[in-house]
């Protein structure tokens, strides 16, 4: 049942005015990616094996307290990995980009793709 739901609901999206389709492809868009420095976070991180918390502050120009919040909320969706070690005593943060961050990125490009396609379309 829930299925035929769906289906009637991307039905109704694909046959609504081209204004609504678009809205409602917007609405869809990850909202913990679409944030400019998630979104510079998971980026820089799919073109990398890792980064550390210094070279993302400095990449995204951001402040200590800006990444780290930013951050933590991709490592709580398990978007990204965070390990703590120490180079000498100088502690190091390092950032990786999970399976699921990386899908969640594809799925992101996707709909912003459809996005420019239909704006483009008009």
């Amino acid at each position: 049942m829930a299925k035929s739901g769906a289906i009637r609901k991307t039905e109704a999206v694909e046959h609504a005015p081209r204004r609504e389709r678009i809205g409602v492809r917007a609405a869809e868009l990850d909202r913990l990616i679409h944030e400019r420095v998630r979104l510079g976070i998971v980026s820089a991180l799919a073109v990398n094996d890792a980064l550390t918390f210094n070279e993302l502050k400095a990449l995204l120009k951001t402040t200590d307290g800006n990444l780290s919040v930013h951050a933590r909320k991709l490592e709580e969706a398990q978007y990204v990995t965070c390990s703590k070690s120490f180079e000498g005593r100088v502690p190091k943060t390092e950032y990786r980009l999970t399976a699921a961050g990386r899908r969640a990125l594809e799925r992101y490009l996707d709909h912003m793709e459809a996005l420019i396609r239909a704006t483009r379309q008009g």
